[in-house]
């Protein structure tokens, strides 16, 4: 789910996007033309930015935006002098949801549908995850801290937020193939725009430590804290954009790159001749017999890192032989 709101901001087709970049780019100038005023006025006496509230203070005021949600079109004011919340932007974000339509497919292939009239909705379902995820919420109990959000969920047309132990139900519920392929389908629309200029594929893997019992905590290489179980995530992304591609959670005890083997060129095997990387770039751990052999039968390039091997050593002493060198700059 994190990935998949991790890239909604590559659109999902050409006309979604003109009709977006144009509503961002109205909202933009409206910036830029109020910072200006504010800037321009801000040592006269005369701010055509400010109001006097009858005791000589000047109070900031800035036109409200129009923004357009699932529940109608709302309009957005900002107060210089309140506190800063994490959700009050979530309507801009929400907007472009709803011009790009990314949210409503998103619900209409959600592979769960309950029959009792009492159950939760799919809207509801998806749209307390998403909003718990833009939130930063990293556990199911987060969720409660939306329970009071009365603005948000109406503005993705939701009829309630779900609890986490809805959340829980429903996920245990669904369909591990069906919601996989729910996932990658949507998370697809989002990158493959992307993949039809030359681009980089960097691969990696990352130790996470858990606490407490939970599946898959196996004790393996931990340099952080060695003997504590872990979770090992490999990962790939769009080199510089760092753009998500996939992770895949794997026991902690499976973090050599012969476990990612498997699920790395199974996912290039399934991109069209055209969207094939210009480069498979990884670290130490990948750069072994396995990967590159399967990297030369696809005509691939690629460049990892070699162990400092016997053969290694004899191999740089013999090149090292040779006149045939060229300067190669600071690098």
């Amino acid at each position: 789910m994190f990935l998949i709101f991790h890239h909604l901001v590559n659109g999902k087709n050409d006309k979604n996007l003109r009709i977006m970049n144009k509503k961002l780019e109205e909202i933009f100038n409206n910036f830029i033309k109020d910072d200006k005023l504010l800037l321009e006025d801000s040592d006269s006496s005369t701010d055509s930015n400010q109001s006097n509230d009858g005791n000589g203070d000047n109070i900031n005021i800035r036109e409200p935006l129009s923004i357009d949600s699932f529940d109608g079109t709302i309009s957005v004011e900002f107060d210089d002098d309140s506190s800063v919340t994490s959700h009050g932007n979530l309507s801009f974000f929400i907007e472009y949801l709803k011009i790009s339509n990314l949210f409503d497919s998103l619900v209409q292939d959600f592979p769960l549908s309950y029959i009792s009239n009492n159950s939760s909705k799919p809207r509801d379902i998806v749209g307390t995850m998403m909003l718990s995820i833009l939130c930063g919420h990293k556990r199911y109990d987060h969720i409660t801290a939306l329970r009071g959000d009365k603005v948000n969920p109406s503005l993705l047309g939701m009829s309630k937020i779900c609890s986490e132990d809805s959340i829980r139900r429903a996920l245990k519920n669904i369909d591990e193939d069906l919601a996989i392929n729910w996932l990658n389908k949507h998370l697809k629309s989002c990158y493959y725009p992307l993949l039809t200029e030359d681009w980089i594929l960097d691969v990696g893997t990352t130790v996470k430590c858990l606490y407490g019992k939970q599946e898959g905590a196996e004790i393996g290489y931990n340099p952080h804290k060695p003997g504590r179980p872990s979770h090992t995530y490999h990962s790939y992304m769009i080199a510089n954009l760092r753009l998500m591609l996939g992770v895949d959670v794997l026991p902690g005890n499976q973090n050599h790159s012969i476990y990612t083997k498997p699920i790395l060129f199974d996912f290039l095997d399934k991109l069209p001749k055209s969207m094939l990387p210009f480069m498979v770039r990884g670290d130490i751990g990948f750069g072994t017999d396995n990967i590159i052999k399967e990297c030369e039968a696809r005509n691939i390039n690629y460049l990892f890192k070699l162990k400092y091997t016997k053969k290694v050593k004899s191999h740089i002493s013999d090149l090292m032989n040779h006149g045939n060198w060229e300067y190669a700059g600071q690098g």
